[in-house]
């Protein structure tokens, strides 16, 4: 409790989550000027803010030679540590390693069981953040803008570019909501072939009969996980 009040604290300034927010979409480390240069504020004031968010975990430093002499840069990245913030504590993490492992136990059946469950609530996903609008109604463009806002709603933050004469879709998961139960479970491709099946669900939800592919994935060493769907638009 007493982490979750510290964090909360830290996050309370409106410029400091949107540092956070930005070193979370951008997957990479930044320096002071950077964050100075993108936020408009002194570096003195950058780094006081990123040092707060430093203080409580949710990002880290280290020092990086410039190759040009003097002083090693100091540069900042999204921490490892899990930010929780549950009044009350709810273990939810550990709910889904029960749920997993449940699967798992039960062989290829119940892999395949995994992997439709989450395609079910990739589409319901979807359905909920659409319910109001016909998916037939909206353009190929409208229906991205939707899969970017429920990515980022989920913590994806996901970027999409569309190819109308391959009828393609080539996008980056730049954050993986599933990230601490993959790093843990001695399966990670469960894992991952479980968030495929997610994200199905959500293409599916919007297009019919999509063929999702998978170029990169952040856990085999890759900046971020980069996918191809290949769309079927009549």
């Amino acid at each position: 409790m007493e982490q979750t009040l510290k964090v909360t604290s830290v996050l309370s300034d409106p410029t400091r989550y949107n540092i956070y927010q930005y070193i979370v979409k951008e997957h990479q480390s930044v320096s002071v000027l950077e964050i100075a240069d993108r936020f408009d504020i002194h570096p003195n004031v950058a780094r006081l803010h990123l040092s707060k968010l430093e203080d409580v975990q949710m990002i880290t430093s280290y020092s990086q030679k410039t190759g040009k002499g003097g002083r090693p840069s100091r540069l900042y990245k999204l921490s490892d540590e899990v930010i929780e913030l549950n009044f009350p504590h709810r273990d939810y993490k550990l709910l889904s390693n029960i749920a997993i492992e449940s699967f798992v136990e039960l062989g290829e059946p119940g892999r395949q069981a995994l992997y439709i469950t989450g395609k079910k609530y990739g589409t319901q996903v979807i359905q909920r953040y659409n319910e109001t609008t016909s998916s037939k109604e909206i353009t190929v463009e409208q229906k991205l803008h939707i899969l970017e806002d429920a990515g980022t709603m989920l913590g994806m933050y996901p970027d999409f570019e569309y190819d109308a004469d391959l009828k393609s879709v080539t996008f980056k998961i730049k954050n993986c909501p599933f990230k601490e139960i993959a790093n843990q479970h001695k399966n990670q491709t469960i894992i991952c072939n479980m968030h495929n099946s997610f994200l199905k669900g959500m293409f599916e939800a919007l297009f019919q009969n999509v063929d999702l592919i998978e170029k990169e994935n952040m856990f085999q060493g890759c900046q971020d996980c980069l996918y191809v769907a290949k769309l079927s638009i009549v």
